[in-house]
């Protein structure tokens, strides 16, 4: 993370809701595309395909090289079953009946970024897994729910984490969401757990991410010797859904809004 804490203005957050819609856009159009039998490179070719026809360039393709890390060598992530986040597409992964996915996209558009994911089940996957989904999809909305002026930073984390344990699964503590405005992560970091109350207050014009990361065993993680993928240590699945939010008057708003 880096930087204070900035509060967007309403021409700002113009730009960030321009970013936004069209990365729940992308979202939207990879759902014919993910099928059984199809690679994740295969997506990832699609997805940069569509970005460049709309004008706008993926954040993630050359991101976060850092020392002896090579640069995110592709233009989405496409998490797998027990891949927690930021799955490295590849032609050698063919997606087969049973599987989760979690596909996250990043856009820039005239400078602005647009963040956003969520879950595909490929034909029918086990029970556990469909339940895990819909949690986690619950657990990103009653984060949601929290944002407000007034409301504690706090109290995102501390709503999912007691919602997610009382389904019998845990959260993810490894990432975090985080603030994003015309650089790609910045304060404040949103941990998806915690106490009610913790943290700074929230103010209209903040912009960050809630993307609660939920495994159906254990919260830890293990990093792969690509420095980007993240598994579960237990090798149990993981899922995840992601919106980038707002800070309004009243409220909150959705910026990156998709039909799913």
């Amino acid at each position: 993370m880096t930087g204070q804490i900035t509060l967007l203005s309403k021409r700002e957050i113009e730009k960030m809701r321009v970013a936004g819609h069209l990365a729940a856009k992308l979202l939207k159009h990879l759902e014919a595309f993910v099928k059984i039998g199809v690679s994740t490179q295969s997506l990832n070719d699609e997805a940069e395909r569509w970005t460049k026809a709309h004008g706008a360039k993926s954040a993630p393709l050359g991101y976060g090289a850092d020392g002896d890390r090579k640069a995110f060598p592709r233009s989405i992530c496409t998490s797998v079953n027990e891949v927690v986040c930021h799955g490295i597409p590849s032609p050698k992964q063919i997606l087969k009946d049973g599987d989760i996915m979690n596909i996250d996209v990043t856009l820039i558009v005239e400078g602005y970024h647009g963040d956003t994911s969520r879950m595909y089940l490929l034909g029918e996957p086990s029970a556990t897994a469909k339940r895990l989904v819909e949690v986690t999809k619950k657990c990103r909305q009653l984060g949601i729910e929290q944002v407000k002026p007034g409301n504690h930073i706090g109290d995102i984390g501390a709503a999912i984490q007691e919602y997610a344990e009382s389904q019998g699964f845990s959260v993810v503590q490894d990432f975090v969401g985080h603030g994003i405005s015309n650089v790609f992560h910045t304060e404040p970091q949103i941990a998806h757990y915690g106490e009610w109350g913790d943290g700074k207050k929230m103010r209209r014009g903040m912009v960050f991410t809630i993307e609660p990361m939920i495994n159906e065993g254990r919260f830890e993680v293990k990093l792969l010797k690509d420095n980007w993928t993240a598994i579960t240590k237990d090798k149990k699945l993981s899922a995840q859904y992601e919106h980038t939010i707002a800070v309004t008057d009243t409220g909150y708003e959705i910026l990156t809004p998709y039909e799913d």
